[in-house]
């Protein structure tokens, strides 16, 4: 599957009669992404009743370095993989098509610019609300958004902000944990999807 990065994205604008959509909105470097995201994803949007989700990957990362040297075409074209056989999951290239580091309030600017019925639900897992305030201008982005954080047995959260909180099976898999499988030669089946592990073994990816 191609994921094509040259092409601007495409935005679901409001007709005049139009109603507005409730849109989740997940982003990252997902690198690669993995179960725990799709499950955290389709939690919240039953949970919440939402429309749609919308994956969104970084270009750059703001707060850490991107590991593995892993192009944004693959790390797209993997999302596109994962996600394809839901239809209420979208990939949207806003931040690798804007390019430079990629902040979330940017993001929501222009989407409530361009779509400015859609309400929008940021969700987050517990680990990025503790760490929410560190953000790029934090208080615009709860103004922006509706904020949604994935609860995680026995992690203390502290959000300074009014959130939501979705319950969602806790599935200790992060994108750390499967490039060091690759790398050491461990399996990552039942990990990510199958289409997303035939496709890291065909590319070669992670393996250094």
């Amino acid at each position: 599957m191609q994921c094509v990065v040259k092409e601007k994205p495409q935005v679901k604008f409001e007709s005049a009669t139009s109603s507005a959509q409730q849109i989740g909105i997940m982003g990252g470097t997902f690198n690669p992404v993995h179960l725990a995201h799709l499950i955290m994803a389709e939690q919240v949007r039953k949970q919440l009743h939402l429309d749609e989700i919308w994956f969104i990957p970084n270009n750059t990362p703001p707060h850490k370095q991107l590991a593995g040297n892993v192009s944004a075409k693959d790390r797209c074209a993997m999302l596109e993989l994962a996600t394809h056989d839901n239809p209420y999951f979208h990939v949207k290239l806003f931040e690798v098509m804007r390019g430079g580091t990629s902040y979330t309030v940017d993001t929501l600017r222009y989407l409530k610019k361009r779509a400015p019925r859609n309400q929008y639900y940021l969700i987050m897992g517990s680990d990025e609300v503790n760490d929410f305030e560190n953000w790029r201008e934090p208080e615009t982005i709860a103004l922006l958004s509706t904020l949604v954080g994935v609860r995680r047995p026995n992690y203390p959260q502290n959000p300074r902000f009014p959130m939501i909180w979705v319950d969602a099976p806790n599935l200790d898999i992060s994108s750390s944990l499967i490039r060091k499988n690759v790398a050491t030669g461990n399996s990552i089946r039942y990990l990510v999807p199958e289409s997303v592990r035939l496709y890291i073994e065909s590319r070669g990816l992670y393996r250094d």
